[in-house]
């Protein structure tokens, strides 16, 4: 079993996929469009990794504000979460990934990768962020 995670963002979902051990996760693409409300060739690709990766669920990344409130980008997220479920049957997990996006950034900064480069990457890195905080929270849970 497999878990996906995905960085929802108004031209882009970054792609991460956990190994089969549930432990670490690992981006593995960045699906991108022209038009934020073209969603179908989005959950299209999104179906065909979920059944290439045999995936059994799904970890969303929720945008809140820093306050803890929830914006209109939020709002979007939970559409686009209830046509995944709608679309792979599968359990959409939401996750908080507020800084997710600003640790990506510093992660590459630290490995070296030029400022111009970086957009190239950021939603991936934030989709395996997401991930591997999630997988951290269940592992944790099953430690107790």
């Amino acid at each position: 079993m497999r878990i996906m995670g995905l960085d929802f963002g108004s031209k882009t979902v970054g792609v991460a996929i956990s190994d089969p051990l549930l432990i670490t996760a690992q981006g593995i693409e960045i699906i991108r469009r022209k038009d934020e409300n073209k969603l179908r060739q989005t959950l299209a690709r999104i179906e065909e990794l979920i059944l290439e990766y045999e995936v059994k669920e799904i970890v969303l990344g929720l945008p809140k504000n820093m306050n803890d409130t929830e914006g209109p980008r939020v709002m979007l997220t939970l559409d686009f979460k209830e046509k995944l479920e709608r679309r792979t049957g599968l359990p959409v997990h939401t996750w908080d990934e507020r800084l997710t996006t600003v640790a990506a950034d510093r992660t590459m900064m630290e490995a070296g990768i030029r400022r111009e480069n970086r957009k190239e990457y950021v939603d991936k890195i934030a989709a395996v962020l997401i991930l591997q905080g999630y997988l951290d929270y269940i592992g944790r849970k099953q430690e107790v």
